[in-house]
């Protein structure tokens, strides 16, 4: 008994030594538990939303005012007519838009009845019912506290209009989110495990004494999976368009381009995490801990960030595959150029200065 005991004693030592494994055990449920309670939490605070009031009279103001003081919205834009509404839901900037006609005071004054239109971007399909019966409640209330009861002849109707995706289509979110996923487990998942298995069996060290700076190696093993990412990623975009009827309103060529980007940026940290780990194990951790989680439930891919905690929004801006998914959204859905996706494109731009700077700093370290 007394050897088990000391047995067991030993084997707590080695765990307690390993930084990594205290990582595993102790720092990986805590993470997941943060993640999943936040990203799970399907309350929507801070919408950004556009007013369009054509009336502007006390009851509309009001109304404004009850829907603003909610915690749900946040106003970024009034508009000043209907040709303003398109322009801004393909900025990307705003979910919604309140519309008041401009004859919803007189409507009031003699018919005691006015119409308030809700109009919602239906790319994200929960955010745009949630964020329309959440205004419909506001309105409903104000309506009971003004003109009586819900019920009433009298008081406010609510026209609810999706835009982008009328029918609710669930391909217009998922479609997109797939097409980030996939290429991140080809280029960069894959990229982080053969780059990490030259440095188990040697290769690297070989190929380090060649008339080749290590640097050069490294692209070189990752250039046949830059073209076959962005063979795969084109095949995914058209079996999308082609059979899940996804709709392509907007330029090929810029559309190409943020597929390139995004796929370079990938492989970008792929090659990132095989120069900080040694084995393919811990280059698969890695990347399914730090990449694909992360992507999956802090990129809008799932679950919306506006629904997240303000940390974890910010969080979500490092994060690629959030910017790569709202730009083929721009691009693919709402017709969006290269004048609204220029922020994305910069983003994805910067972040593989980023990634391949540091790599090569620490290739060189290490091989030179």
């Amino acid at each position: 008994m007394k050897k088990f005991i000391g047995f067991v004693k030993k084997e707590f030592y080695h765990i307690m030594r390993d930084k990594r494994t205290l990582l595993i055990l102790f720092g990986l449920p805590i993470t997941l538990v943060m993640i999943f309670g936040y990203a799970l939490n399907n309350d929507l605070k801070n919408v950004p939303i556009a007013i369009l009031d054509q009336s502007k009279d006390s009851n509309s103001i009001k109304l404004t005012n009850k829907l603003l003081s909610s915690g749900y919205f946040v106003l970024v834009a009034n508009l000043n007519s209907q040709k303003d509404i398109e322009n801004a839901f393909k900025e990307g900037k705003i979910k919604m838009v309140i519309s008041f006609p401009p004859s919803f005071s007189n409507e009031l004054l003699h018919n005691k009845k006015a119409n308030v239109q809700l109009i919602a971007d239906a790319t994200e399909i929960n955010t745009a019912t949630s964020i329309t019966g959440y205004a419909s409640a506001i309105i409903g209330d104000y309506n009971a506290q003004n003109f009586g009861e819900n019920t009433s002849p009298i008081g406010l109707n609510i026209s609810n209009r999706m835009i982008f995706n009328q029918r609710l289509l669930s391909v217009y979110v998922f479609i997109p989110g797939v097409i980030g996923l996939v290429i991140l487990i080809i280029s960069a998942l894959l990229t982080s495990i053969t780059l990490t298995r030259e440095k188990e069996t040697g290769t690297m060290e070989l190929l380090s004494i060649s008339p080749l700076n290590p640097f050069t190696i490294i692209i070189g093993k990752v250039v046949p999976y830059l073209l076959l990412t962005i063979f795969n990623c084109f095949i995914i975009i058209l079996m999308g368009i082609f059979i899940f009827h996804l709709p392509m309103n907007g330029s090929i060529f810029l559309l190409a381009l943020e597929c390139i980007l995004y796929i370079t940026t990938c492989l970008s940290v792929g090659i990132l995490i095989s120069t900080n780990v040694d084995t393919q194990q811990a280059a698969m951790f890695t990347s399914l801990v730090s990449l694909m989680m992360p992507s999956m439930l802090l990129s809008g891919f799932i679950f919306p960030l506006e629904s997240l905690p303000t940390a974890l929004q910010y969080f979500s801006q490092i994060i690629p595959t959030t910017h790569f998914i709202n730009a083929i959204k721009l691009i693919m859905i709402k017709g969006s150029g290269l004048e609204i996706v220029w922020k994305q494109t910069l983003i994805l731009l910067a972040m593989i200065v980023v990634f391949l700077g540091i790599s090569i700093i620490k290739i060189k370290k290490k091989y030179q």
